[in-house]
């Protein structure tokens, strides 16, 4: 996993094998491949904060915005 500016990426590489025994039978599936995924994110990120953790299956990502990208203030002008 990367992040540079805007966009995460991620790779991976998928490996799953199959196994079926029978009394006439023996058979193996196998099919690896590798993959990678690029997502623009909507606002800067402060890359030294990121933080990933996989459990039970499920990727979490923690992607903390920096200073500049968290608070924007707009002035609202009467008219």
């Amino acid at each position: 996993m990367s992040v540079r500016g805007d966009v995460l990426t991620l790779r991976g590489e998928r490996k799953k094998e199959h196994e079926e025994k029978g009394e006439n039978l023996y058979r193996i599936e196998r099919s690896y491949g590798a993959f990678s995924r690029s997502i623009r994110l909507p606002a800067e990120v402060d890359a030294g904060k990121v933080k990933a953790t996989y459990k039970d299956g499920v990727l979490k990502i923690d992607l903390p915005k920096t200073k500049e990208a968290a608070v924007k203030k707009i002035e609202v002008k009467a008219a």
